[in-house]
């Protein structure tokens, strides 16, 4: 097949794309859309899918009116990946979906399919994943070496929105007991400064260095002696599990009823539940090398099913069954 990608995010074009192409498929990614270069890519392109995903600058409510006009006009199968589900599902996904209509949705959360079905509108769950080829094993790199590093954003803005949400109690319970002991952590990724009222201590500005573009994140997970992973739900896990995994890192992160369905932990990751049980464990592993290195090699081999290269066959499989392709 010919399949486009309606996107420009650095996020998901090395993501699901990449599994497609693994699979043989040709893709393009739309790069930034206007309201010429749509139907240019649809006519000179001719794609048998189009996909869209994510919330990004290409989903802005004019771009989605495009989307709506252009696509629907081909009789090209739409599909949606709604990776914002549970949290934007009202604020966002289901706006997007009722603006622009697609054939199928696809969503990280179990719970919303049925939603989407109510709707009218054919769906199914599929989870985030990760591709070997951006998310790989590597030599440490000097300057990122660290003894514990998170790469990911502090969302200090929507986390004061969702006073409730899960992430404040996974970042409370695995990283404000590392800075209150004056445990370094090294972070990349943006509004962690901003981050005192959600964690009620101040990260040192040396242990903050800013957004890292997507590409080389597995550089610090490749260098940093163990990785945070903060979670956001009880019922999924983010994206960055598989990425650190697949990426031979050292995670500890929150104990999930969702990580120990997907992982077995202490075997190829590891959890935490309380400010305590991070800090012992913390302490036990950079004291314990040959153990990390144990379960690093496990992590890797356990992620592998979760590669975008199956999640793209497993998407194949659905529009198939359903008859969208």
């Amino acid at each position: 097949m010919k399949v486009l990608f309606l996107e420009n995010h650095p996020m998901w074009i090395h993501g699901l794309p990449n599994g497609f192409r693994a699979l043989g498929h040709t893709v393009k990614i739309s790069g930034a859309l206007t309201k010429s270069k749509l139907p240019w890519l649809l006519k000179t392109f001719k794609p048998d899918l189009v996909i869209s995903m994510g919330w990004t600058p290409e989903h802005a409510a004019y771009k989605q009116n495009w989307v709506r006009k252009y696509v629907a006009s081909t009789n090209i199968p739409h599909v949606y990946w709604a990776t914002e589900d549970p949290t934007h599902h009202e604020s966002f996904s289901l706006p997007y979906v009722r603006t622009v209509k697609p054939d199928f949705i696809f969503t990280i959360c179990h719970s919303m399919v049925s939603n989407y079905k109510k709707m009218g509108i054919r769906a199914a769950h599929m989870d985030f994943g990760y591709h070997p080829k951006v998310h790989k094993e590597g030599k440490a790199v000097k300057s990122l070496k660290r003894d514990i590093a998170i790469v990911a954003n502090g969302y200090s803005r929507i986390l004061k929105i969702y006073p409730k949400h899960f992430r404040i109690k996974s970042i409370r319970n695995l990283i404000r007991p590392l800075i209150q002991d004056g445990k370094r952590v090294d972070f990349w990724g943006k509004q962690w400064e901003m981050m005192k009222p959600i964690l009620g201590i101040r990260i040192p500005s040396k242990w903050i260095h800013g957004y890292l573009p997507y590409p080389d994140a597995h550089k610090v997970y490749n260098s940093a002696k163990i990785v945070i992973g903060p979670q956001n739900q009880l019922t999924q896990v983010t994206q960055r599990t598989y990425e650190i995994l697949g990426s031979g890192g050292f995670l500890i992160t929150s104990d999930t009823p969702e990580i120990r369905r997907l992982f077995k932990p202490g075997r190829d990751l590891v959890v935490s539940s309380s400010g305590e049980q991070t800090r012992k464990l913390v302490d036990y592993y950079l004291r314990h090398p040959e153990e990390r290195e144990r379960i690093q090699k496990q992590g890797k081999l356990a992620v592998r099913k979760h590669s975008y290269t199956r999640r793209a066959r497993y998407m194949i499989r659905c529009l198939q069954k359903y008859k969208i392709i």
